[in-house]
């Protein structure tokens, strides 16, 4: 019995689509199961310094519940880089004019920093409404409590 650790190769791992219904799921706990399986982390392949993760499809992004006040109370900061370039935006302010933008902000703080990081978020794809472009890619629906 070989006593090597097995290490994926990049392109080596074949990728599933999974697509998750957003529709009355909490925030966090959603955004938790998606950034583990762009990870790979579900894979009995799992290998740190690859991008061994799958593709996820989130729907229904507009229906994403907080739990307590964070829709008045938690705030996105961004910063221009000019004088007075600063802009404050509650929760609920982005909920209504970009739903999709919360859970790709809440997973991509989840993934790993740097370059592999970007690769693994760019697998990620949210839609605000029931419908998505990617029925060709026959995606598992995926149940999260």
């Amino acid at each position: 019995m070989p006593r090597q650790t097995y290490f994926a190769k990049t392109g080596e791992l074949d990728k599933t689509w999974h697509h998750i219904d957003a529709d009355g799921k909490i925030l966090g706990r959603i955004a938790t199961e998606i950034a583990t399986i762009l990870m790979g982390k579900h894979r009995p392949e799992y290998t740190p310094h690859v991008d061994s993760g799958d593709c996820v499809i989130v729907t229904n992004a507009q229906n994403v519940v907080m739990t307590g006040r964070k829709l008045e109370q938690k705030t996105l900061q961004s910063f221009s880089g000019y004088p007075g370039g600063q802009k404050v935006r509650t929760y609920e302010d982005v909920m209504e004019k970009h739903p999709e933008r919360i859970i790709e902000l809440a997973v991509s703080r989840m993934l790993p920093k740097g370059r592999l990081g970007r690769q693994m978020s760019k697998k990620l794809h949210v839609y605000a409404g029931a419908e998505h472009p990617h029925q060709a890619q026959q995606p598992m629906t995926l149940e999260i409590n």
